[in-house]
């Protein structure tokens, strides 16, 4: 397939979790062309129905792909990416890359055996990561906790607001206080605002404890699936699309720009 230089990447989000994701993969191609879009309007995901993001996703994802003609679509969101993968790979006829908690490298670096998987709650429940940990971690207890105020407080970090200490706390004390939390010696991010905030969460950690997420797989892996393809000389600036413009995202300006995100449009 012919692809012009000037094709972009597109990456998909509820929010800005998804900047986790696009910072690895600007890193690894940096005069790829990007477009980040955030459905500011149906946020937060981890809280609503499988059936509701299942229908939500593609839609977006189809109005996207016609308005930007990107080369390749990221869904840089765990929700998203365990509830609506296959429904928009059937939609879409470009590379679709999905965000999948990094449970193998979890149980590969964990020497406890116990390790957690961070998400919302939407994720953590998914049959999808029963795979995973029966896949890859079937020596290891696995914890599980989902916390949407991480996610709003990664939101409210981007937009430069105070922060409480309690929230990071508080969402580990949800796998800490778990049987065998106190031997937990890994955590999977399986949610990608989650690495914005990671910082914190070590901060409010009562002893060591690893934090693995999944951007640089995702780096890898759109490499592979664009190798010899053209790109420009030198960077453009990027788009950032958002499903509802208000302050919260004029708010998000200064951080957007700062992952070469200097235009903003409304979808």
């Amino acid at each position: 397939m012919m692809v012009a230089p000037n094709a972009p990447l597109l990456f998909f989000d509820s929010g800005v979790g998804g900047l986790s994701i696009l910072g690895p993969a600007r890193a690894a191609l940096p005069t790829a062309p990007i477009v980040y879009a955030a459905d500011s309007a149906g946020f937060p995901y981890g809280t609503k129905s499988e059936a509701e993001i299942a229908a939500r996703v593609p839609a977006l994802l189809g109005r996207l792909v016609e308005r930007y003609r990107p080369r390749l679509a990221v869904i840089a969101c765990n929700t998203a990416s365990t509830i609506a993968l296959q429904h928009v790979r059937a939609a879409l006829d470009i590379p679709v890359v999905g965000t999948v908690p990094a449970i193998k490298p979890a149980a590969l670096l964990s020497k406890s055996r116990v390790f957690g998987v961070l998400g919302t709650d939407a994720t953590v429940r998914q049959p999808y990561v029963d795979r995973l940990a029966a896949e890859h971690g079937a020596d290891c207890t696995v914890l599980r906790h989902g916390s949407a105020a991480l996610v709003q407080l990664a939101e409210a970090k981007l937009r430069g607001a105070p922060l409480d200490p309690l929230v990071a706390r508080t969402a580990l004390a949800g796998l800490l206080d778990q049987p065998g939390g106190d031997r937990m010696d890994m955590v999977v991010l399986a949610c990608t605002h989650f690495p914005l905030v990671e910082a914190e969460l070590a901060a409010a950690a009562p002893h060591p404890i690893g934090f693995v997420h999944g951007g640089e797989g995702i780096a890898r892996r759109i490499q592979h699936l664009t190798q010899g393809q053209p790109w420009p000389a030198a960077p453009a600036p990027g788009v950032a699309v958002f499903t509802r413009l208000d302050e919260g995202v004029n708010a998000l300006r200064p951080a957007l720009s700062g992952y070469g995100l200097d235009h903003i449009e409304p979808l």
